[in-house]
């Protein structure tokens, strides 16, 4: 075998080993923002497969979500990813502003039903942390 293929086979390894203790590691964390943060982009994965085929969802939200989903599961990043803390900041953002842009578009029962992690991560994500319902308007009015 040439030596520049065992070079990669051993680089693919050790990113893979890597992967794998990240994610082992990852779920040893206590409950809190701590352990949210370390599922955020694989929540955003699950939530873009759920909303793509939810016929509830319009067209537009749709390839929003899709177009974030892809942007997280591409090599080509912005930022790169080796860079720590700041590596995967771009596919934060793209991921924050498509569900933004699909949250005025889907009924929330929707979004949050295709969310699977804490709901109020995904509240503050979309950006209805402070809002009042209607019930508990305290306006007098």
């Amino acid at each position: 075998m040439p030596g520049w293929l065992t070079g990669v086979l051993i680089a693919a390894g050790v990113v893979l080993a890597s992967w794998v203790l990240l994610i082992l590691l990852a779920r040893l964390l206590p409950p809190g923002l701590a352990r949210d943060l370390a599922r955020f982009l694989p929540d955003c994965v699950i939530t873009v497969k759920r909303l793509r085929t939810d016929p509830r969802v319009p067209r537009g939200a749709k390839l929003a979500v899709v177009f974030a989903g892809l942007w997280v599961l591409s090599p080509v990043d912005l930022i790169p990813e080796f860079l720590p803390v700041i590596g995967p900041l771009d596919d934060v953002v793209v991921v924050a502003l498509a569900l933004r842009y699909a949250a005025r578009r889907v009924p929330p029962d929707v979004l949050h039903d295709a969310w699977p992690g804490n709901p109020g991560l995904l509240d503050r994500l979309i950006g209805r942390r402070g809002e009042k319902s209607p019930d508990t308007d305290t306006s007098g009015a």
